[in-house]
């Protein structure tokens, strides 16, 4: 083995190991590990759920059983780390978190109830569009042409797909679009939250508080599920901590725009997953209109990292400025 290549496996593991830590720099291939492997994670969760919801399980009770057995697999975390693993100087930011993702997670779980995996994860592309749209309306950013031709490009992707005129959009196409919508919210708080807290922590935290927020409403529909599956609601914790703690060291070790493009990975993983646990099949046009998706959500976010950069670079120059 070549020095060159020694020091290259140095970096990566030292790159994977710090991943988890608060500031964490970037390293293109410990993203692309971290970022793939939670790809094919985040396939597995939408197969336990969708097992679920066909079993008879509702989408509020596997909501909740997600979190719960989440923090059950975390648990010996809190005896190693003890009661800092819940300390954050954050608390506003998880609320949203929290918040946002008690939405995406009960849309999510019903559209897997009524769609299938490849088709739900193509439509969830239109996460960053969604984004870009949330801070043009609610922050009042200023968008020039590129941004604006990429937001409709990606709808008319969203048609291409969905074909809301004809009569296969329904219940579950909508519950899609509104998990979409919700994760454009969420991919920027997680991002927001790994500047000063740990993977583990927000991984942790976000759950803990969830457990109480999902169990309120999943009384209101409780019956027990049969005892075959729950093996299959345990393996939908254990997808969802590795899933999302793997998904969080990538994105604190990657800007946003590489992290998207890692992102498709999750359509081939559902289309197989789906053919092979479920036997489902996606036309053409999805995957049409997932490409079409893909490249405007790519184009937002790659925009929005070199806007980002554009302004972390100008702020010493005012600050330097400010004092002269």
């Amino acid at each position: 083995m070549s020095p060159t290549t020694r020091d290259s496996l140095r970096s990566l593991a030292t790159a994977l190991k710090s991943s988890g830590e608060v500031g964490s720099r970037n390293h293109p291939v410990a993203a692309l590990l971290l970022v793939t492997l939670s790809m094919a994670l985040l396939v597995g969760i939408a197969a336990a759920a969708r097992t679920a919801a066909l079993a008879g399980v509702d989408p509020l009770q596997i909501m909740f059983f997600r979190n719960f057995f989440c923090i059950v697999l975390m648990s010996p975390l809190l005896w190693r780390r003890g009661w800092s693993l819940v300390q954050t100087k954050q608390p506003r930011l998880y609320t949203w978190r929290v918040t946002v993702s008690f939405f995406a997670m009960l849309a999510y779980f019903e559209a897997l109830a009524r769609l299938p995996m490849a088709e739900v994860t193509a439509i969830g592309f239109l996460a960053p569009i969604f984004g870009a749209l949330f801070a043009i309306l609610l922050l009042g950013e200023h968008v020039g042409i590129r941004r604006w031709s990429a937001i409709l490009v990606g709808f008319a992707g969203a048609m291409i797909m969905l074909r809301p005129v004809g009569t296969s959009f329904g219940t579950g196409q909508m519950a899609a679009l509104a998990w979409a919508m919700a994760m454009g919210l969420v991919g920027p708080l997680i991002k927001q939250l790994t500047a000063a807290d740990d993977a583990d922590r927000i991984v942790f935290i976000t759950n803990l508080v969830s457990v109480p927020v999902s169990l309120v409403p999943a009384l209101f529909v409780w019956s027990w599920p049969p005892l075959e599956v729950w093996p299959v609601l345990v393996l939908l914790g254990v997808f969802a901590v590795l899933g999302h703690m793997t998904l969080v060291r990538g994105l604190a070790v990657s800007d946003a725009s590489f992290a998207m493009t890692l992102d498709f990975s999750r359509l081939p993983f559902a289309v197989l997953v789906g053919y092979l646990v479920f036997g489902e099949l996606i036309d053409g046009w999805t995957w049409v209109g997932a490409i079409v998706i893909f490249a405007a959500a790519a184009f937002v976010t790659h925009r929005e990292a070199k806007l980002a950069r554009a302004r972390a670079g100008a702020a010493p120059a005012v600050r330097q400025d400010a004092a002269v």
